[in-house]
């Protein structure tokens, strides 16, 4: 099966652009409503909106190429299929862990063949040449279908709770289809679980009106961070990577800086839209951030930052290979190889590989230093300002992420190391030309709008006396709508559809 779909995308001129139905398209801003309309209006039975959600879920997916949509289709009939064999096999636990098993690995090798084959190659490659051997491994020209990082992992977690019995496999396969193709979340998350996903699209559903408001403002704040700060961000950054040699020291400073809010607003801003747009359909989505930048330690930036992913590692990685409960060495070792696949996870590079050890090492080190790592509650909770303490916390754990976004950032290795060489030189004193002036005050901006929304699900969901009125409010949404559509810049690819 893995050699045929192999075969299939392995096309010697396969390399083209796809007009894409990403969320910040005319296409999707015309697919919503139509499928809204039809869910509520037309197919009022929950057969028939999981049926709809299916259907709207391949058309949005198969936008980017229909090839995509045999991927998808495997990974759903395979993860189904393996849900009623393990059921049917009960009491025979080693044919259950078979089954299990086996459905894990159909689903990771075709995850390595697109995302991994080439990069795997070269590796080897070169570590055969580095010795003096050659091993020339052909690699192939192969399109990474876009998500696919998502919905595996997503597929994967329900065989798993299937095997340990923490879910009832599900015998309703449009349901199941529809948990797997949920077109919000399919291209970056959140990644759901099948314990809290798949049981809304087994019960009936009503429209609720608050909840759809709700949803539509938070989809307007998603819009607000990706078009007006990521999208404005990203053309800086290009530019500065572009050509770094000729920028001073303080710059390339502030365009790392710059970097970590761009890929916050970009990738916060899609989870915002998802959950907003899930909730239009009467679905609830999983929160996947939390004020990560005002974290007081790295421990709780995880905790904060890309939440479905980093919960989906502890439980079903982590925690197997014994977590924390064990010696310390073996605690690290858990540690080091979570991050070492999530690193991999988000890219088939070694940058993104050593970004991945880069947070271990520190995670690590926080196990030998007096600092607390671990928060019931969100930075200055009951107060209106942080201590000075918390603000220190605060502002060192961000220079730390910062400084790891640009391996993240860097196009290989060896730029990045050269990018972080050029950091700290005479020309760090340097103010003349600095770039970024106006998407840094926004940024800052949005770090006083979250502080104050910080104990919120989403910014926009405002109370008090001063928003109590409706025609306040409706000033401040038409604004901020108005502002993200005549904002002047160019229009990004969200950063972690390569993912």
């Amino acid at each position: 099966m893995c050699s045929f779909l192999f075969n299939f995308y392995n096309f010697a001129n396969y390399f083209q652009q796809f007009h894409t139905m990403s969320f910040n398209s005319i296409e999707f801003l015309i697919f919503l409503p139509v499928v809204f309309l039809l869910y509520w209006f037309v197919f009022k039975s929950t057969k028939k909106q999981n049926l709809l959600i299916v259907a709207a879920s391949y058309i949005f997916y198969g936008w980017w190429d229909w090839r995509f949509l045999i991927l998808i289709a495997i990974t759903s009939i395979c993860s189904y299929a393996s849900g009623l064999l393990i059921e049917n096999w009960e009491g025979k636990r080693r044919w259950q862990k078979t089954v299990s098993a086996t459905n894990i690995v159909l689903n990771i090798s075709i995850l390595a063949i697109f995302k991994y084959y080439n990069f795997f190659v070269n590796s080897l490659n070169d570590g055969f040449a580095a010795i003096g051997l050659t091993l020339d491994w052909p690699t192939a020209n192969i399109i990474l279908p876009v998500g696919i990082s998502f919905y595996t992992f997503q597929a994967l977690s329900y065989s798993i709770d299937v095997y340990r019995r923490k879910i009832a496999p599900e015998r309703d396969l449009v349901a199941f289809c529809a948990f797997i193709s949920f077109f919000p979340q399919l291209v970056a998350g959140p990644i759901e679980r099948a314990t809290r996903l798949l049981p809304q699209f087994i019960k009936s559903r009503t429209f609720d009106y608050s909840k759809a408001v709700d949803g539509c403002r938070q989809m307007l704040w998603g819009f607000f961070k990706k078009l007006v700060i990521a999208d404005s961000i990203a053309e800086i950054v290009d530019g500065v990577w572009a050509g770094y040699l000729h920028y001073t020291s303080l710059n390339l400073v502030l365009c790392s800086i710059l970097f970590s809010f761009q890929i916050y607003c970009d990738f916060s801003g899609y989870s915002d839209i998802a959950i907003g747009c899930a909730r239009l359909f009467g679905i609830n989505l999983t929160r996947n951030f939390n004020i990560p930048y005002l974290s007081r330690s790295l421990p709780e930036f995880w905790r904060r930052w890309h939440i479905s992913l980093m919960s989906w590692f502890r439980d079903y990685v982590y925690f197997p290979l014994g977590g924390s409960r064990r010696s310390l060495g073996r605690t690290i070792f858990n540690t080091f190889v979570v991050f070492f696949i999530s690193g991999l996870w988000h890219g088939a590079d070694w940058s993104f590989v050593l970004w991945g050890l880069f947070h271990a090492v520190f995670i690590s080190l926080y196990r030998f230093v007096p600092l607390k790592s671990k928060f019931e509650h969100n930075v200055g909770a009951n107060r209106l300002l942080p201590t000075f303490k918390e603000l220190v916390m605060i502002a060192f754990t961000f220079a730390l992420v910062t400084f790891g976004w640009i391996l993240f950032r860097a196009p290989n290795v060896s730029l990045a190391f050269d990018f972080m060489s050029h950091l700290c030189d005479k020309s760090i004193l340097c103010f003349d030309n600095l770039i970024g002036k106006w998407p840094l005050v926004m940024c800052m901006g949005l770090m006083v709008v979250e502080w104050m929304q910080r104990d919120k699900q989403h910014v926009l969901q405002l109370s008090g006396k001063f928003f109590a009125k409706r025609w306040i409010r409706w000033i401040l949404y038409v604004s901020i709508a108005m502002y993200a559509l005549l904002v002047p810049c160019s229009q990004q690819d969200f950063i972690y559809f390569q993912f």
